[in-house]
């Protein structure tokens, strides 16, 4: 039997507004993953660390700063020093259509924007699981 996915859920930089991760990380654990909340203010550095000692298979970020560009490619970055590449990187919060395929680009696999049903985004990450 396969293990449970293992989930981190962050929020990265100085926004404070995680009502929609905290919603995002109970609809996981409701779906029998097991989640790792990190909280709000996190840097980098802090987030990488977690996923790595956490063993995480997957990694989603809660943006609404208007940040995500510069985290995407700096978490990404950081994920793939630190032999954390095959991590599923995803993203929750305001990405401008324009900026979608730039986000894609640094890594990250799947952007959900407000409104999305839990169900989906539970739903692309039970879809990756079955195909690794």
């Amino acid at each position: 039997m396969k293990p449970p996915v293992r989930v981190v859920v962050a929020k990265p930089g100085l926004d404070g507004h995680d009502r929609g991760a905290k919603i995002v990380a109970r609809a996981f654990r409701d779906a029998g993953m097991e989640v790792i909340y990190t909280g709000i203010f996190q840097t980098t550095e802090m987030i990488t660390r977690t996923v790595v000692e956490e063993d995480a298979d997957v990694l989603g970020l809660s943006i609404l700063s208007g940040t995500h560009l510069h985290f995407a490619e700096e978490i990404c970055r950081s994920l793939k020093e630190h032999a954390a590449k095959d991590v599923l990187v995803l993203m929750g919060g305001i990405v401008p259509p324009p900026d979608i395929p730039k986000v894609k680009a640094f890594g990250v696999a799947g952007i959900f924007g407000p409104g999305t049903p839990t169900a989906a985004i539970v739903d692309f990450v039970r879809q990756w699981d079955q195909a690794r």
